[in-house]
């Protein structure tokens, strides 16, 4: 077993639907009564690029289990003063971390750094290619939702090309027997289509599925895009209108942060068929099932 935790796509089903399985036994907890199994443990958040819902709830999830918590600030650092990021981790692995959740803008950064660290790293995002606990999360609100994740069917609309979200959940779903619809304009859709995902139209394929995983349209990325908010929003995003094609128990995913009005309407993001704080909340429990099984060795 890799020490490190870094895509779902390395990782058996088995061992997907377990660290699931044990998500939903802290669902089930009360914070007073679960055991400190992480107690005398010390993760740090290595945070380079800026997060809320994933940093916090890193944090959260190590103190329910008991872990001390360190918060790399990376304004008044060394790396200021030109140190490089393996010596950065390595300085917070010598002086006693005993994990490392990183988030990075280099899509390879855990194959390069990875071998050489002793302490086990956790993908807190990496580039555009994975963000593997937020692919966990999002299996486990479905699994809430539907009891399963096996036979879903599920739209990703958005920037698809850029999201690590989608990254994640299109290379994982085929493997967990679900079937993903790629929604959005051509030049938000990734240059190839991963085995087991389809491109088709948001308007025909809506009334099918049964969630909706609506993305942050990353405009930042497209440089000379002739496309406004709006524009897009009318032709791709989840409106008022489109939601009502959704079937009864269909449900409403984000993994935020939102631009409300442009991949998703403001009315649709606390609608009853939402479930994007959910999402949040259920990021705890799924984080503290990685982290406990990093650091107990998968036991």
């Amino acid at each position: 077993m890799s020490k490190h935790f870094t895509a779902l796509a390395e990782l058996s089903v088995p061992t997907i639907m377990a660290l699931l399985d044990r998500a939903q036994y802290f669902f089930h907890q009360s914070p007073s009564n679960l055991h400190k199994v992480l107690e005398h443990k010390v993760i740090a958040n290595v945070f380079f690029e800026p997060s809320t819902r994933t940093r916090i709830s890193f944090e959260m999830a190590a103190k329910r289990l008991g872990a001390d918590v360190i918060n790399f600030d990376l304004s008044n650092s060394s790396v200021k003063k030109g140190e490089s990021l393996y010596d950065t981790l390595r300085t917070l692995e010598a002086i006693g971390s005993d994990a490392l959740v990183l988030r990075h803008s280099d899509d390879r950064i855990f194959e390069t750094l990875g071998p050489k660290l002793n302490a086990p790293l956790v993908n807190a995002g990496a580039g555009k290619n994975e963000h593997p606990s937020q692919g966990l999360l999002d299996l486990f609100t479905l699994q809430r939702e539907f009891g399963r994740v096996d036979g879903l069917h599920i739209a990703i609309l958005g920037d698809i090309r850029h999201s690590r979200v989608a990254g994640t959940m299109m290379l994982v779903a085929s493997r967990l027997g679900m079937k993903v619809s790629l929604c959005s304009a051509k030049e938000f859709l990734p240059s190839e289509i991963p085995q087991g995902c389809v491109v088709e139209e948001l308007d025909k394929v809506l009334p099918e599925v049964d969630a909706v995983m609506c993305l942050r349209n990353q405009f930042e990325r497209h440089e000379g895009l002739d496309m406004s908010y709006e524009d897009f929003h009318r032709n791709w995003g989840l409106t008022v209108e489109r939601a009502k094609k959704m079937r009864p128990r269909a449900i409403i995913m984000h993994p935020a942060p939102i631009n409300r009005g442009v991949e998703i309407a403001d009315e649709l993001v606390e609608a009853p068929s939402s479930r994007i704080f959910r999402q949040m909340e259920n990021g705890v429990f799924v984080r503290m099932s990685i982290l406990e099984w990093i650091l107990r060795k998968g036991n």
